[in-house]
């Protein structure tokens, strides 16, 4: 038989409603207690994004332009899209690829850092759904790409984009990044992998003054990495900067922690220290991202040609 073959896109996923807000946040918490407040307070910010994540419309257009990059190439596959905490759950793309005829699939986590516990906990969801299907169809991981010199480019122009040279020594640039719990990072690449790409962008954009920092953390006591992109931005103030470039360094697309987390909570911790705020636009369906991928992931699917 024929091999068919696809791509899988794969994202954390993101209410489609203020009324989905509390099955979605139960999903993540995984059958952990959900307090009355915790729901009160993510029903807010979704509503001071406008109701809704837009995560899902964003992953699907990228999913469309890696596409039709293969289709341009003459390569007839179909990439599909696959949210590990909401609709549509990646069990239930994965059983459409197998009903359409898939038997191979490279997957995407559209996150340019791997961590056992995020990253990781895609491949194990997909390794266990796809052996409850007996087997097919196969799927494959996409390396990682955090290095990858696109992506670098990209994230470089975007700097010089926001900033002038006079400006650089004026702002401190905030790499951010989703915090996780300590307790799950010892021995994970997730940091090094961050500090690895910003080390490749100052060779692009020159030397800026620059932090590392993580924020959205959850809401359990358990200690988380830090630190945190709002304290960050109160030092730049002490330390006499003008004003604050937040760089989303691991964020692919907008969702709640973009565009509350970034866009209104912590241009607000900017007003309040007096400081000048700027944030570089995510790459959503920016073509030189979504051709990145698409030139990677053709690339290993075609591999074995």
């Amino acid at each position: 038989m024929d091999s068919k073959k696809a791509f899988l896109l794969l994202a954390f996923g993101g209410a489609d409603s203020i009324d989905d807000i509390g099955p979605f946040v139960t999903n993540v918490l995984k059958g952990r207690p959900v307090s009355d407040e915790l729901i009160e307070k993510a029903k807010e910010r979704y509503r001071l994004i406008g109701g809704r994540s837009p995560l899902l419309d964003i992953t699907t257009a990228q999913a469309k332009a890696i596409e039709s990059a293969a289709q341009s190439q003459g390569l007839p596959y179909k990439a599909y899209v696959g949210m590990r905490y909401w609709h549509p759950f990646i069990k239930e793309t994965i059983s459409k690829m197998k009903n359409d005829g898939v038997t191979e699939a490279v997957a995407l986590v559209m996150s340019p850092f791997l961590t056992k516990i995020a990253t990781g906990g895609y491949q194990e969801d997909v390794k266990s759904i796809v052996r409850d299907l007996g087997g097919s169809p196969r799927i494959e991981f996409l390396s990682q790409w955090h290095l990858n010199v696109r992506f670098v480019d990209l994230l470089a122009k975007r700097i010089n984009s926001e900033l002038s040279e006079a400006e650089k020594k004026d702002f401190l640039v905030i790499f951010s990044s989703h915090s996780l719990p300590m307790v799950a990072l010892e021995g994970d690449p997730y940091e090094l992998q961050i500090n690895q790409t910003v080390v490749e962008i100052l060779k692009k954009t020159g030397a800026l003054d620059y932090k590392v920092s993580f924020q959205s953390r959850g809401a359990s006591p358990r200690e988380w990495l830090g630190p945190n992109t709002e304290d960050i931005i109160a030092e730049a103030k002490k330390r006499g900067k003008k004003g604050v470039l937040i760089v989303p360094i691991g964020f692919v697309a907008d969702h709640v922690e973009t565009l509350y987390d970034i866009d209104i909570f912590f241009r607000s911790v900017a007003s309040e220290n007096g400081l000048l705020f700027k944030r570089t636009p995510s790459f959503n369906s920016d073509p030189g991202f979504t051709g990145m991928l698409a030139d990677l992931a053709i690339r290993h699917i075609e591999r074995k040609q």
